[in-house]
């Protein structure tokens, strides 16, 4: 059973205090949100009249809209440390709300800015402290068929508080009111069953053990599977919903639309791992034969190959690990990540209530911070380096950037994480020579990559297949998403897997179904970051530059821009294409050493 919050040691806590000491500077700036949304109603039907007017409200809505992100924030990575707390509860929806609140006071702006004229705004750009928003001008212009008009937009703004809905129920179904079963462990004690020790359960080397994690699980799922079928139904029309409104073909192109992607690059990452889907039925046929089974399930997807090695890495040796590990990006980059890891950036281990998995966040106004749910297994070890990444990026793009710029583009978001994991692979396959543990090193990039490249390609295909059908107007049953769902695990994981019926529920959990055409970008993140890493290694300090401009770039120019300065061109499927053939070399070298 894990542990309650405060039986864990401070040390391992992260510090939200540095953001707010108490509730009552929270509810402060609170109020301070509030008034300032009075004061910009006085620029309303003024943004065309002077720069200087235009100006002055720009810098009235982005102080209210840091503050609001800053209390949103801390709400909800307050409600994170412990789902079943209503005070928590009680903060995150008030910051919910506010944000619309904020969204609708502010919805004037947008409309009232594309109703300037060129000419005009042209004009108003050559002065000094508005040519800063020479690339925002130019992304609303870009995007101005799409934008409605001031009543429309406000209406839109209002709506949002209904558009959280499904996901907020989903997170509270899946993180505070879902119990598991009590299942034997390798040694035959009973253990409750947690998201948090999941993981472990299906590495373990007892096949018994791993059949009862995986039945258990989702038997849990299986008694809510109708109401959260109904939640994600709720989060697709949703989707459908704000794309139509706003002019676009298609739920996937709105979403695209926003990092300025063409939906060819989606559906070109599909048909690429479509044509390399058989070094995955390759690896999956290795892995029956290595573990000497007559027959594989779902379940032995994700035991360790190497049987006779198993390690576990404490917190702080993990830490010294990442940091050597990485250790080629420079002493800048290091120092920054040896701060964050002392200075109470990091959430270490569960706790009951806890949002379960891992993420980075914070806002403009606050050091990054990182949740884990630190389980002392390799996968572990480099989910600190992959959510480092995401902290040391935003760290640099805040750093780095105003405010207008300081968000890096959705689609980039996983490319600094997956590049710290790879370094950190090359380092400790540098740095053993034990060949069972090179195996294990090589067995886990295998399985980082199916889990990142294939599994969320796989993904992103579900989710494109679902919203198409909502789209033309057919019905999306909960039977119906299971169809689907098992028929793509067919075709990704081949004959030779034993499709076990539970897997077919598998999409009733995934968090990121909620936060619609996102996954794919850690496919092609994947592949991005596979290309930068093999920059840094083979060509060293000018490839470290160019990566750490790409750190601080935030969200200055498109991303594609910023990837092709960095040395990557994601409008071909060539990054995708090599990073499918690496995988597929590594396969045959993992043959060819157990032979």
């Amino acid at each position: 059973m894990p542990k309650k919050r405060q039986e864990i040691s401070e040390e391992y806590k992260w510090k939200l205090s540095d953001m707010y000491p108490d509730e009552k500077s929270w509810y402060d700036d609170y109020s301070k949100v509030e008034k300032l949304l009075g004061e910009i109603e006085k620029y309303k039907g003024r943004l065309g009249n002077s720069a200087e007017e235009l100006l002055l409200a720009i810098k009235l809505s982005e102080e209210v809209e840091r503050l609001a992100e800053k209390l949103y924030v801390y709400a909800r990575m307050k409600r994170d440390e412990d789902n079943t707390l209503s005070s928590s509860q009680v903060l995150c929806d008030r910051a919910e709300m506010l944000g619309v609140k904020v969204n609708s006071q502010l919805a004037f702006m947008v409309p009232e800015m594309m109703n300037i004229a060129d000419e005009t705004l042209d004009r108003f750009l050559e002065e000094p402290e508005l040519t800063l928003y020479r690339h925002y001008f130019d992304e609303l212009r870009r995007r101005k068929k799409h934008i409605l008009s001031e009543n429309e937009e406000k209406i839109l703004a209002m709506s949002a508080d209904i558009g959280f809905a499904a996901s907020n129920i989903f997170s509270m179904l899946n993180n505070a009111d879902i119990k598991f079963p009590i299942i034997k462990d390798e040694k035959g004690q009973e253990i409750e069953l947690t998201k948090g020790n999941f993981g472990r359960f299906m590495e373990s080397h007892d096949r018994e053990v791993r059949k009862a994690a995986f039945k258990g699980l989702y038997s849990s799922y299986e008694k809510l599977k109708n109401t959260l079928a109904a939640t994600l139904n709720a989060s697709v029309k949703r989707d459908i919903f704000y794309a139509r409104v706003r002019g676009y073909s298609s739920a996937l192109e709105a979403s695209l639309d926003q990092d300025n992607v063409k939906v060819e690059v989606y559906e070109n990452l599909i048909a690429a791992v479509h044509r390399h889907i058989d070094a995955l039925h390759k690896y999956i046929a290795l892995r029956k034969k290595i573990l000497g089974l007559d027959e594989i399930h779902m379940y032995d997807l994700y035991v360790p190959l190497v049987k006779e090695y198993k390690k576990e890495y404490e917190y702080n040796k993990a830490k010294e690990l990442v940091l050597e590990g990485l250790s080629i990006l420079g002493g800048d980059y290091i120092n920054q990540l040896k701060k964050g890891m002392e200075s109470s950036w990091i959430d270490v281990y569960e706790n009951e209530g806890k949002t379960g998995g891992a993420y980075s966040w914070g806002c403009y106004d606050s050091h990054p911070y990182v949740l884990l749910n630190y389980d002392n297994r390799l996968d572990d070890v480099f989910t600190l380096a992959h959510e480092m990444g995401h902290a040391l990026h935003s760290y640099y793009s805040n750093t780095s950037q105003p405010y207008v710029y300081s968000q890096y583009p959705i689609l980039l978001a996983e490319v600094a994480s997956t590049v710290n994991e790879s370094l950190l692979l090359d380092y400790m396959l540098k740095n053993t020579n034990d060949e069972k543990e090179k195996l294990y090193l090589i067995n886990h990039y295998l399985e980082e990559f199916r889990g990142t490249v294939y599994r969320q390609t796989m993904f992103a295909e579900f989710e494109k297949i679902v919203h198409e059908k909502v789209e033309k107007g057919e019905p999306v049953t909960v039977d119906e998403f299971c169809r689907i769902y098992r028929d793509l695990n067919r075709f990704y994981y081949g004959d030779e897997v034993v499709l076990d019926d539970e897997i077919a529920l598998e999409w009733a959990r995934i968090p990121h179904f909620y936060t619609a055409f996102y996954v794919y970008k850690y496919a092609t993140g994947f592949s991005a970051a596979t290309a930068i890493k093999q920059h840094i290694t083979q060509e060293g300090e000018e490839a470290v530059k160019r990566y750490m401009e790409f750190l601080q770039a935030g969200g200055s120019d498109y991303p594609l821009n910023i990837l092709k300065r960095a040395g990557v061109d994601l409008t071909t499927s060539a990054p995708v294409e090599e990073a499918l053939k690496y995988f597929a070399s590594l396969v045959d070298k993992m043959e060819s050493i157990l032979k």
